[in-house]
């Protein structure tokens, strides 16, 4: 398979770097309006609620995809691979929950605020549906932020060394001389 020049891979490099930063980035906002943020009305609470799923809409899930097309290609067309550094094979675990998670449950949780709220106002603080769904998206949506900020940390450090069935081995040579006089 074709493997990407130096140039191309510092292209790919900042591309994915990009797609990590708004993942991340709107991840973190989403988390943090969950729990700093209290509305006083209802137009303020479906107001919040509207912001989250815009910066899930237009960040989280921009930069998700990215991130995951992104990797794929590294994965393909450099050095890096799939499988060969435990640090990768983490990432590319992380990253797949954190789309399928994140299409399957957050994105269907976050879409039902705002309607909602819309619909009730300051009441939606007590409907089922709004506190459920806002305390799975609080829960859930802070491990995944935690995760991402993880899978950051592993692309930074690369903590671990080339998985077992990829490291060198050991090679027995013949001993030298002063091996065979002992």
């Amino acid at each position: 398979m074709t493997k990407l020049s130096i140039k191309q891979q510092k292209w790919l490099k900042l591309i994915h770097i990009l797609f990590a930063c708004l993942w991340v980035g709107g991840s973190i906002a989403v988390t943090l309006m969950h729990f700093l943020m209290n509305a006083t009305d209802g137009m303020q609470l479906y107001g919040i609620n509207l912001s989250m799923k815009f910066v899930d809409d237009f960040i989280i899930i921009p930069g998700a995809t990215g991130s995951f097309l992104t990797g794929l290609l590294y994965s393909i067309f450099t050095k890096w691979g799939w499988f060969k550094h435990r640090w990768i094979t983490i990432k590319w675990i992380i990253n797949l929950y954190g789309v399928v998670f994140g299409t399957i449950c957050l994105g269907p949780w976050l879409n039902s605020l705002p309607p909602i709220a819309k619909k009730e106002g300051l009441n939606a603080l007590t409907n089922i549906t709004y506190i459920n769904n806002q305390k799975m998206l609080c829960i859930w949506g802070s491990f995944q932020a935690i995760t991402i900020i993880f899978a950051v940390y592993l692309s930074i450090l690369k903590p671990w060394r080339k998985t077992r069935s990829n490291s060198p081995k050991s090679i027995k040579s013949e001993p030298n001389d002063y091996e065979r006089a002992a």
